[in-house]
């Protein structure tokens, strides 16, 4: 396991780009932001489609296995709360910033 070191800000320009010390790659601090997101979302879609799948399966009695419709249907309602869970404290922080008087 390997400690990143701190960087020094000597600037707010400074805030906007961060250094990945493991490849040297500079990327912006909001594209992690939104790949969070963007993978939460891709989660949600992926365990919709395999829900859908598993109830066509089960309906047309392709598949009989109660159990994994039972399990699809709580990891794609699991994969919608923490995609809603995710919004709702990106709403809180963006509201407690606004609230910060400069």
């Amino acid at each position: 396991m390997f400690i990143t070191p701190m960087n020094q800000v000597n600037s707010i320009n400074d805030l906007s780009k961060i250094t990945d010390s493991t490849t040297g790659n500079s990327t912006n601090k909001t594209d992690g932001f939104k790949n969070i997101f963007n993978q939460a979302i891709d989660n949600v879609k992926q365990t919709e489609d395999n829900l859908a799948k598993q109830q066509y399966a089960f309906v047309t009695g392709q598949s009989d296995d109660t159990h994994t419709l039972g399990i699809a249907a709580s990891e794609a309602q699991m994969a919608v709360d923490l995609l809603v869970s995710l919004r709702n404290k990106a709403l809180d922080s963006y509201n407690e910033l606004m609230r910060i008087n400069l």
